[in-house]
C-alpha cells in the first residue's frame, strides 16, 4: 500500500523564515488547516529541538479547522554554514472516533496510515536598508516621546517633520546648482558673441579703410581732368589775351 499524500494544508508550504540579528529569540508561525470531514491528529519534530520551542508541538485539528503553530527560534551565534541545516517535519494521522491516549496513538499507528510534510529552516540576516530603518527608528522615538511631552509642539506629523528638512536641503541644492547652471549657460553665450564680435571687427575696419582710401582715390581721380581743364583754360585766355593786345 503507499504512503498517503499529506491531507493538511501547510502555510508556508515549504520554507520556515527566521529573520536576524538572533540575539533574541525569534518567532515564526506555521498554519496548519484541515481541509478534510474528519480529524486530524499532528505531530511537528525537528532536527534541532535545542534550538527551538513549538507550541503546540502536537494536537488534534477538527474538520475544516485551522491551528496556528509558534516555532520559537533560540539566540544563538549565527553561522552562514547553518542556515540551511535545520529541518522540520509535520506528522499526521486520521484521529479514530475516540482518541484518549496520543501517545499510545503514535506508537500504534502504522507507516502507512502516516502523512508527514517537510520544511526546510532559513535563516535571513537584515539588509541594509532594514539597518537604516532601525536606526531612524530608534532615532524617531526619543522625538516622539519630546512632541508628547511638549504641550506647544504642533500636530505636524512626525515623519513629514523628519522629512521637510531634508526635502528642504535637497530642493536648495537643485535650485543653486540649476543657478549655477544657468549662469555658465550665460557665460559661455557671452563668450561665443565676443568672439564673433572679435571677428568681425578687423575685418569691418580693414573694409573700411580699404573702402575711404578707394572713394578718395577716385574722387581724386575724378577732380584730375577738371583741374586740367581749369589750368587750360588759364592758359588758353593768357595767350589770347597776349595776342588780341
Amino acid at each position: 500500500m503507499s504512503k498517503l499524500d499529506q491531507i493538511l494544508v501547510l502555510d508556508p508550504p515549504v520554507d520556515l523564515k527566521f529573520k536576524g540579528p538572533f540575539t533574541d529569540v525569534v518567532t515564526t508561525n506555521l498554519k496548519l488547516k484541515n481541509p478534510s470531514d474528519r480529524k486530524v491528529c499532528f505531530k511537528v519534530k525537528t532536527t534541532a529541538p535545542r534550538r527551538y520551542c513549538v507550541r503546540p508541538n502536537s494536537g488534534v485539528i477538527d474538520p475544516g479547522a485551522t491551528v496556528i503553530i509558534s516555532v520559537m527560534l533560540q539566540p544563538f551565534d549565527y553561522d552562514p554554514n547553518e542556515k540551511s541545516k535545520h529541518k522540520f517535519m509535520v506528522q499526521t494521522i486520521f484521529a479514530p472516533s475516540t482518541v484518549s491516549d496520543m501517545d499510545s496513538l503514535w506508537k500504534e499507528a502504522k507507516p502507512d496510515d502516516l502523512m508527514d510534510s517537510k520544511l526546510r529552516c532559513v535563516f535571513e540576516l537584515p539588509s541594509e536598508n532594514d539597518k537604516v530603518n532601525d536606526v531612524e527608528a530608534t532615532k524617531a522615538a526619543p522625538v516622539m516621546n519630546s512632541a508628547k511631552s511638549d504641550s506647544s509642539a504642533s500636530s505636524v506629523p512626525l515623519t513629514a517633520s523628519l522629512d521637510d528638512p531634508e526635502m528642504k536641503k535637497v530642493m536648495e541644492k537643485c535650485k543653486r546648482l540649476q543657478n549655477e547652471m544657468n549662469k555658465m549657460t550665460d557665460e559661455n553665450r557671452q563668450l561665443k558673441d565676443e568672439g564673433v564680435r572679435m571677428r568681425k571687427v578687423p575685418r569691418s575696419d580693414h573694409m573700411t579703410s580699404n573702402s575711404t582710401s578707394l572713394l578718395g582715390r577716385e574722387a581724386s581721380t575724378a577732380s584730375l581732368p577738371s583741374l586740367l581743364v581749369v589750368i587750360a583754360a588759364i592758359f588758353i585766355g593768357f595767350f589770347l589775351g597776349k595776342f588780341i593786345l
